[in-house]
């Protein structure tokens, strides 16, 4: 279960962008899920990450964001309005409460707490689209001219955790061959049971320590300047998607310049669309972040563009 949160190469279009295009990608969406006010706009956003995660096979991975973000949008909808009663729209009248004052809720103080919870969904979606379409290691290398030391660090800590997970089904899993349930006994009996995996697992990542260390020392890692074997090259499908990320980013400055993406909660809130221009930035915004969800598709269909890009 776990492994389908982490990265997994499975040859798609998606996964074939150099690092430095989808670094570029990734932070123009966190920027505009930030900047972003208006329920529509988050909302468009949310859509186009539900393709672009559809796209890289990872809706199974999505779910369990969902129900995440899901259960902490109706907590912060719930607390939100007991703790700002800044709205015009009155719904109930409560009692005196110390320290709080009248408990007077508002619709528009639950609105918007349901559209900060909207923005969470995006936010984390956006780093669940991260970890199926990016591989970290490519990542890392790209980092790791000017911080090569740091890199592997990071490197080491990140790849701890899947690690562990799969050692730990592994080791579990030959426990079972041999006869151990670990589902049946006393609550006790399953402890030391349970005990035992874990001792187990902490020997064999000392052992995997061991190892890399080892391999780091065969490879004469720290005697000198770092040598590359392979390098990702730019390609024309990185050089589209990073210029119709600046676009994408430049559009929606001029539209939040213009108040085109703003909105107002209170006292009242305002109306989703407030002219033509508000749909027509929006369009504009969410054309050139789907350029790499088009070159995917038109890959599927044409290929001319495959073999161009």
């Amino acid at each position: 279960m776990f492994g389908k949160l982490y990265y997994q190469d499975k040859g798609l279009f998606l996964q074939s962008f150099h690092p430095a295009a989808v670094l570029v990608y990734f932070l123009v969406l966190l920027v505009l899920s930030l900047l972003y006010d208006n329920p529509l706009y988050l909302l468009s956003l949310l859509f186009l990450l539900a393709l672009l995660i559809n796209g890289v096979d990872g809706m199974e991975a999505w779910e369990g964001f969902l129900k995440v973000g899901v259960l902490m949008t109706l907590v912060v909808m719930v607390v939100n309005p007991l703790v700002i009663r800044a709205g015009a729209t009155i719904i109930w009248h409560g009692p005196a409460v110390p320290f709080l004052g009248r408990l007077d809720i508002s619709m528009e103080a639950i609105y918007f707490g349901a559209v900060s919870g909207l923005r969470l969904l995006v936010i984390m979606s956006i780093f669940c689209l991260y970890n199926l379409m990016v591989n970290p290691d490519n990542v890392l290398n790209l980092f790791s001219r000017a911080a090569g030391k740091s890199a592997l660090m990071v490197a080491l800590a990140t790849r701890m955790f899947p690690a562990m997970v799969r050692d730990l089904k592994r080791i579990k899993e030959v426990m079972q061959l041999r006869g151990v349930d670990f589902e049946e006994g006393s609550l006790w009996e399953r402890v030391k049971k349970y005990s035992v995996l874990y001792n187990v697992m902490l020997l064999s990542s000392l052992e995997g320590s061991m190892e890399i260390a080892e391999s780091m020392q065969a490879r004469a890692y720290g005697s000198g300047r770092r040598s590359v074997y392979s390098r990702k090259l730019l390609r024309p499908r990185d050089y589209l998607s990073m210029g119709g990320s600046l676009l994408a980013l430049s559009a929606a400055a001029w539209g939040l310049h213009n108040g085109c993406g703003r909105y107002a909660f209170y006292p009242v809130a305002d109306a989703l669309v407030g002219g033509s221009s508000t749909l027509a930035a929006l369009f504009v915004v969410l054309f050139y972040l789907s350029v790499p969800l088009i070159l995917s598709e038109g890959c599927k269909y044409c290929r001319f563009i495959k073999s161009k890009i």
